[in-house]
């Protein structure tokens, strides 16, 4: 008996435990996302599902957004990334031969092509990175100590690093976090303020910060130059910067879009000095249109040991092996393909600045005209009494409130040119930037995009077309900016509200009666109000586009108005608001009362109704009510008693009795009410004549076969109405006992006959009289 126990316990723990095994398993899977549970997935669901995460739904979103056209060089430099991994599978010694000649002649190719003798390169995914390896190495350079004492060595004599105020936002604070520097230690050089391109580095306060550091005790490290700034693609003066590097031993970094006319026959000096550099960073990915292509900074240093250490060699073969889909897509493009696509980047910057040459309100801010591959434009407005060969600067006469309210409007502009332009072109790569001196520009930097998006000559010249069409928009806008906001001041219960970055011709808010005006907060009446306006100027069809804003719903509503295309008659525009809005408001106000309204009228008929009740059965007497007694009494002796009920008159807000209803088979007419007066001005116009469009008379534009016709039509109607007013007005009254006239006696029997006529039909209920 105790064995068979034993061997009965066994039996329930070994099902005990595989019980919770199974239930182990099952929260596992149930923890474990749907594609990993059970055996796996095959290929082909696999690379499905890569092709939905990459595509997406194509309705919902365009077809040129989803993915990059990618040509035969980009599938060479993307057959890159899958060799390295199966080249990363040889033995050590094969592959440490392999990636050495790979490095090698990726090395010696790119020192040749951008002029940098004897230099080594070191190939990084992030653009930043390599400055950071090269910081690095200066700290390393300069500080002999640094390895074994640390940063105790840069607590004695802080380095500094020197960047223009044109550099990239987020450069120098990246910088600091990746070699673990204060920001102290970053030095901002400001551009030229008087002389030179604004977008310089100063040369002269540089070197005064350079003196001012040295005398605190500092050390002047390294000063990173730009060969094309970010914004507008200025270069430095860098061969006045490299001799002032050489005086006080400060490593010089040049980094740009500029370096890559290297490549070219002609280069100019500024550019040009840049091949004397201790080290520069290039990005040939864009330039060339290759995708998935690293940075490459090439540099000259003599101790591979400092190199090593600085992490800009590696001893991994691996690590080596970056440079593969740039060694593919060289030796594909060769030569000549790299330096046809930089040459094609430039001819179609040189393009667009001679088209916009001969374009009126348009500043281009190019630092040469000869080599520049970057072209910043900017529409600008002449300010009254300013020379238009100056017209950045604003006339000594004129508030600075003004010349701010100027200036961002022109902002406002630029920016929605930027937009439009970018729709309209998509090829051309344009981008909005905004400057701290000139304001919002647009910028085409061809040789960052034209390889990748394939820009032709024909983009450029439809750019153009387009920056010449919408010139137009631009000028009416802007002159009818000022006029539309003194019409709204001028109007009671419209507000205007100043915001520098809508592109319109403005923003106006109506103003209801319970509108507090103190406070900024969303009104719920309000944004009822102007949604129902928003519908209404939507619904006139104009070349007006309308929009309802703010975006921050804790704001109060507006009413945005778009840009203008043509001559607008803005008084007309105003006053269409205004009385639309109040129109609004009152029929708002109308519904609110109306349940107010009926409901009082129901209770007072329930009243007049029980009170009617009350006299009818006193007026049939007690004998009517008894069941038997009455049926017999009303059979010999019925009453005559009328239907009585009442009916509520909606338009005069009264009881009406319902006894000529059912007497006359007809509900009785009620009150007409009048119609309501429209405050809009009746303005005619022409066949096919939009909404808020000046009138065209007196324009010499006007055509004598159509629109003067049509005139001369509105003339003869204005006439021949006010004539029959006049004729009306100034006719006597004629006097009661006055002999009537033939025609008048006969006039008027037709007119009895036909009210006979109209009195046998049965009567129409007017539509204002409700039940």
């Amino acid at each position: 008996m105790g064995k068979n126990l034993k061997e009965a316990m066994k039996m329930l723990e070994d099902s005990q435990r595989r019980t919770e095994e199974e239930n182990g398993k099952k929260l596992l899977s149930g923890d474990i996302p749907g594609p990993l549970q059970g055996s796996g997935q095959d290929m082909v669901s696999i690379l499905q599902l890569v092709q939905n995460l990459m595509h997406g739904d194509e309705d919902e979103e365009p077809q040129s957004t989803r993915i990059q056209n990618i040509g035969e060089q980009g599938h060479i430099a993307l057959l890159g990334h899958s060799l390295g991994a199966y080249i990363s599978t040889l033995d050590k010694e094969k592959l440490r031969k392999l990636t050495t000649r790979i490095l090698s002649d990726t090395t010696l190719w790119l020192c040749r092509i951008f002029r940098y003798e004897n230099g080594c390169a070191y190939f990084h995914e992030e653009e930043r990175e390599g400055l950071a390896k090269i910081c690095r190495l200066a700290i390393h350079s300069r500080y002999e100590d640094f390895v074994v004492d640390g940063f105790n060595v840069l607590y004695n004599k802080t380095p500094v690093i020197y960047l223009s105020a044109a550099a990239r936002p987020g450069l120098g604070q990246y910088l600091c976090n990746q070699l673990g520097l204060p920001f102290p230690c970053l030095c901002r050089v400001p551009c030229n303020t008087m002389f030179g391109s604004q977008h310089q580095m100063d040369v002269a306060f540089l070197e005064k910060l350079i003196k001012d550091d040295i005398e605190r005790g500092k050390l002047p490290l390294l000063l990173v130059a730009n060969a094309g700034t970010a914004a507008v693609g200025h270069t430095d003066k860098i061969g006045r910067l490299k001799e002032l590097c050489e005086q006080y031993g400060i490593w010089l970094h040049v980094k740009g879009v500029n370096l890559a006319t290297l490549a070219l026959g002609y280069v100019s000096s500024s550019v040009l000095a840049a091949t004397k550099c201790d080290s520069m960073t290039l990005t040939p990915g864009p330039w060339l249109g290759l995708p998935a292509v690293p940075a490459v900074t090439l540099y000259k240093h003599d101790d591979p040991a400092l190199t090593l250490v600085a992490g800009l060699t590696s001893n991994k073969p691996t690590d080596k092996l970056r440079a593969l889909p740039l060694w593919l897509s060289l030796q594909y493009l060769g030569l000549d393909g790299i330096v046809e696509r930089i040459k094609h980047a430039c001819q179609l910057s040189q393009r667009l600045q001679e088209s916009l040459k001969k374009v009126n309100h348009i500043k281009i801010l190019v630092e040469d005209e000869l080599s520049s591959p970057v072209v910043v434009f900017r529409f600008f407005q002449e300010l009254p009494g300013s020379d238009p060969g100056l017209n950045a600067i604003p006339p000594p006469n004129m508030a600075p409130s003004a010349v701010s309210q100027e200036r961002h409007s022109c902002d406002a502009l630029n920016r929605w040119l930027g937009e439009q332009l970018k729709q309209l072109v998509p090829a051309s790569g344009l981008t909005v930037v905004d400057l701290e001196v000139e304001g919002t520009c647009v910028r085409f930097s061809p040789l960052t995009t034209a390889a990748v998006l394939g820009t032709r000559g024909e983009d450029v010249d439809q750019l153009a077309a387009c920056i010449q069409s919408k010139l137009p928009v631009l000028t009416c806008t802007l002159q009818l900016r000022e006029e539309f906001k003194q019409e709204v001041t001028a109007t009671a219960g419209l507000l205007y509200v100043d915001d520098p970055n809508w592109p319109g011709i403005g923003v106006v808010r109506y103003e209801h009666a319970n509108d507090d005006k103190s406070s900024l907060k969303s009104d719920p009446e309000g944004e009822k109000i102007h949604a129902g306006l928003l519908k209404k100027l939507n619904e006139l069809e104009s070349d007006l586009t309308f929009k309802m804003g703010p975006e921050y719903k804790s704001m109060k509503s507006c009413i945005y108005i778009g840009m203008a295309s043509d001559d607008i008659d803005v008084s007309e525009l105003v006053e269409t608001i205004a009385v639309t809005a109040r129109e609004i408001e009152e029929n708002s106000r109308l519904l609110e009362n109306m349940t107010e309204v009926v409901r009082k009228g129901i209770q007072e008929a329930q009243v007049q109704l029980q009170k009617a009740n009350e006299e009818r059965l006193l007026e049939e007497g007690v004998l009517r009510q008894i069941p038997v007694v009455g049926s017999v009494l009303n059979w010999f002796s019925p009453v005559q008693a009328s239907q009585k009920g009442r009916t509520f008159n909606l338009t005069a807000g009264s009881l009406e009795s319902t006894e000529h209803t059912y007497v006359y088979k007809v509900q009785g007419s009620g009150v007409t009410p009048p119609q309501t007066p429209s405050g809009a001005r009746t303005k005619q116009r022409l066949p096919g004549q939009k909404p808020f469009k000046r009138s065209l008379r007196g324009s010499d534009a006007v055509s004598e076969t159509s629109s003067v016709s049509h005139i001369e039509d509105l003339e003869k109607m204005e006439h021949l109405s006010g004539g029959q007013d006049a004729s009306e007005a100034n006719s006597p009254e004629r006097h009661p006992e006055a002999p009537t006239p033939p025609e008048a006696e006969q006039t008027g029997a037709l007119q009895d006959r036909a009210q006979r006529l109209e009195d046998d039909r049965p009567q129409v209920e007017e539509p204002e009289s409700l039940r």
